[in-house]
């Protein structure tokens, strides 16, 4: 059963959504001496962890990420496709880390409450409203029907993708493009683990996953993840995810001892990012405000990130300067850089065009430059950092579809 909400009459700020951005943002406004509630509708921080959860080594030094939340590291791409290739690229050093998401949330989760944030799982928000004396009126539903009505003078929307206070974007503001995946947790033999570890693989070409790409990504010994996720294209008729994630498991000849947990989820963002980050005493937070990057389906990084940029802004509103959260939007696009909306449109070219044999065999020129100049450091850059302009003159047709 969940928790009571705490008898306080006035928080400085409520926060919905104790996912990696919303804890993040707990802990720094608590460590500056806000009263802060975070509410999470999960039960348990462990539950439905959907995240492949791949990040660079510069984002675990970034943001002190303990031993704790480490699954595996990696030094090394594989890339299976388009039809039978395969491609590698390889580091001498670790290029990066697997973490185990459910662990990361807990950690987060528990830094911010080691700084006297007030932590309630089991509490779903049902909505918000700003009171004519400008403070945030927001009602609650817990297990068993129970209810809470909380004011606070700010409230905070970091339920990601749902976006359960501020609402979907209206069209004119951009378009939300939208994706889904499903991740299974496999337990496999040591040979077979070793077969996949210390590298990021991922499965590409409209024969692996049309419309989409699959990964495998190893976690701790003896434990693999495998996955599927494609954007969604109401223009055309979509196979079945785990039908996809079925065939693919078969075609890489993975005989999983058992599969312990199976999760999925979606991702929504517009590609210019020009949605409403403020409606009075609301603030939207992380997927809310579209920082999950549809290229990679990667949003932990910029989840962070986001809480970063609005943490001292919203201090600055809890200390009489109201005004300094007109530059939210503006600092967060600064802070995101002007890639973001380049790699939204190669993402939406990329995944929605991928569904046919010309697509693959553009896909396969690309790749194949690749493989010729890049190094594993590189591609790292380019994947994670969206450095498409050292490859400009080779990417650019590819963007532009004259490839």
């Amino acid at each position: 059963m969940s928790e009571s909400i705490p008898d306080q009459t006035v928080w400085d700020v409520l926060i919905a959504g104790a996912g990696p951005s919303g804890s993040r943002l707990a802990l720094q406004l608590a460590e500056a001496g806000a009263s802060v509630l975070l509410v999470d509708a999960l039960a348990d921080l462990s539950d439905n962890a959907f995240s492949s959860a791949a990040l660079p080594l510069g984002a675990v030094q970034q943001w002190q990420l303990p031993e704790r939340v480490i699954a595996a590291r990696w030094q090394q791409w594989q890339l299976l496709g388009p039809g039978e290739g395969k491609r590698h690229w390889g580091a001498e050093a670790p290029l990066g880390v697997v973490l185990d998401f459910a662990a990361l949330r807990r950690w987060l989760a528990e830094e911010a409450c080691s700084r006297s944030a007030a932590l309630r799982l089991g509490w779903r928000v049902c909505s918000s409203q700003t009171l004519p004396t400008g403070m945030a009126q927001t009602e609650l539903r817990g297990s068993g029907g129970r209810t809470a009505s909380v004011t606070s003078r700010f409230v905070v929307d970091a339920t990601g993708e749902k976006r359960a206070l501020l609402g979907d974007p209206d069209p004119g503001q951009g378009a939300l493009i939208s994706g889904s995946g499903v991740e299974w947790l496999l337990r496999v033999s040591p040979d077979q683990w070793q077969d996949w570890a210390g590298r990021l693989s991922f499965m590409l070409g409209s024969r692996w996953v049309p419309q989409g790409y699959g990964w495998v990504f190893p976690m701790q010994p003896g434990l693999l993840k495998l996955g599927v996720c494609r954007l969604q294209d109401r223009t055309r008729r979509q196979p079945p995810l785990h039908q996809l994630q079925q065939a693919l498991l078969e075609r890489l000849q993975i005989k999983p001892e058992a599969v312990l947990d199976r999760h999925g989820g979606l991702i929504r963002s517009t590609i210019r990012r020009r949605e409403c980050h403020q409606r009075g005493a609301l603030l939207g937070l992380g997927d809310a405000v579209s920082t999950g990057n549809l290229l990679g389906g990667e949003g932990i990084r910029h989840a962070l990130a986001s809480a970063d940029v609005l943490a001292p802004l919203l201090l600055d509103a809890l200390a009489g300067r109201p005004r300094a959260l007109a530059s939210y939007p503006k600092r967060l696009r600064r802070r995101l850089g002007w890639r973001w909306s380049l790699s939204g449109r190669l993402a939406k070219r990329t995944w929605l065009g991928l569904s046919n044999e010309r697509a693959d065999r553009r896909l396969e020129r690309l790749l194949a430059g690749l493989e010729a100049t890049a190094s594993a450091e590189a591609l790292s850059q380019l994947l994670f950092e969206y450095r498409f302009e050292r490859y400009g003159l080779r990417a650019l047709p590819y963007l532009t579809g004259l490839r």
